[in-house]
C-alpha cells in the first residue's frame, strides 16, 4: 500500500508500508530534510530480508548508513567483501559502487538512513568509517552506548515528519561516533596536535583583538615556551608569525573587497596603530596597504 503525507515542516513525505509481518519493506519514508549544509536526511526505512535477498551493484548520489538489527549478510565495495552481522552498521559512501546480500541461513533485517552534509562525512571519517573501512561495530564508550544508538534510530523513525527532531537526532548520532574519533587517541602525539589545532582556532577567533602569545598559551593551559615549540615543530612557523600572517591575509581581503579606510582595517585585524600595521603588511605583501589596494583595483 502506498500513500503520501504532507508534514508540518512543508516537506513532502512519501511513505510505503508493505507488510506488518514477514519479509519485505516494513517502512520507508522520503523526507528530504536538506535545509542545513552540515547535516541532511533524505530517506529512512527498514527491510526484513528474505534469504539471499540482494541489492546492487549500485552507485548512490548520497551516503547511506545501514543498522543491522538482526541476522547477517555481506557487503561488497570496490571488490572487497565484508561479513556484517547484528549490532553492526555498514556505510555506503556517495559515488561508490556497492552490492549487499542477506545470508542464506540467517538473513538480516536492517534500518537505513540516506544522509549527507559536510559534518556527517567529516565525523564518520574521523571515526574511521569510509569506503575503505565501511563496517562499524556498536559498543559502549564514555557516555555513548549501543542502547543509546538504537534509541536515536528509533526516535528518528518515530518522528520522521518533524524535521528539527530528525536533524537533532542525527547530531546525536554524530556525537556517538565522535566518541570513537581517531583524532581523540590519547597518545602524546595526538594531544600535541590537538594543542596546535587549538592555537589555530583561537587565532581565527581572536585575531581582531589585542592578542599576545601569552594569551594563547594561557587559553591552552600550557607554558608559553613549550606551546611555542609544539607549534613550530608541527607547522614550521612561530605562533607570532602565524598570527601576523593571518591578520595580513584578512586585511588584504578587506582592502580588495571593501571601501574601509586603511586605519579602520588596521584596527579591525588587531593592530593598535597604522604605522605598525603598514610595516607588517609591506613585509608580508611587498607593498604598502594603499599600493596593494590600488594594484588590486
Amino acid at each position: 500500500m502506498l500513500f503520501c503525507y504532507l508534514s508540518l515542516s512543508f516537506c513532502e513525505v512519501c511513505m510505503i508500508r508493505n507488510k506488518s509481518e514477514g519479509v519485505g519493506f516494513d517502512f520507508c519514508a522520503f523526507v528530504d530534510f536538506d535545509s542545513s549544509s552540515d547535516v541532511r536526511l533524505y530517506e529512512i526505512g527498514d527491510y526484513v530480508c528474505e534469504p539471499e535477498y540482494s541489492y546492487g551493484p549500485i552507485i548512490r548520489p548520497r551516503g547511506i548508513i545501514h543498522l543491522v538489527t538482526s541476522g547477517r549478510g555481506k557487503l561488497t565495495i570496490d571488490n572487497t567483501t565484508y561479513n556484517v552481522h547484528k549490532d553492526q552498521i555498514f556505510f555506503i559512501p556517495a559515488g561508490v559502487s556497492a552490492y549487499y546480500i542477506a545470508d542464506k541461513e540467517d538473513p538480516w533485517t536492517y534500518k537505513w538512513l540516506h544522509i549527507g552534509g559536510s559534518r556527517v562525512i567529516e565525523v564518520l571519517k574521523d571515526a574511521g568509517i569510509d569506503e575503505y573501512n565501511p563496517i562499524f561495530t556498536l559498543c559502549d564508550r564514555g557516555n555513548s552506548t549501543k542502547e543509546n544508538f538504537y534509541n536515536i534510530f528509533n526516535d528518528i523513525f518515530a518522528n520522521f515528519t518533524r524535521e528539527f527532531i530528525c536533524i537533532s537526532k542525527l547530531y546525536e548520532l554524530l556525537d556517538y561516533f565522535s566518541e570513537f574519533s581517531l583524532k581523540d587517541d590519547e597518545s602524546s602525539e595526538s594531544l600535541q596536535l590537538q594543542y596546535v589545532h587549538t592555537v589555530i582556532k583561537y587565532i581565527h577567533l581572536k585575531y581582531s583583538e589585542q592578542l599576545r602569545v601569552e594569551d594563547i598559551s594561557r587559553a591552552c593551559g600550557l607554558n608559553r615556551s613549550y606551546l611555542s615549540r609544539l607549534f613550530h615543530d608541527a607547522t614550521g612557523s612561530t605562533i607570532q608569525d602565524f598570527l601576523m600572517t593571518y591578520r595580513i591575509k584578512e586585511a588584504a581581503n578587506m582592502l580588495r573587497n571593501s571601501d574601509s579606510t586603511v586605519s579602520y582595517i588596521a584596527f579591525a585585524v588587531g593592530y593598535s596603530d597604522i604605522y605598525t600595521f603598514s610595516k607588517a603588511f609591506k613585509k608580508k605583501m611587498g607593498l604598502t596597504p594603499t599600493a596593494y589596494r590600488e594594484n588590486a583595483g
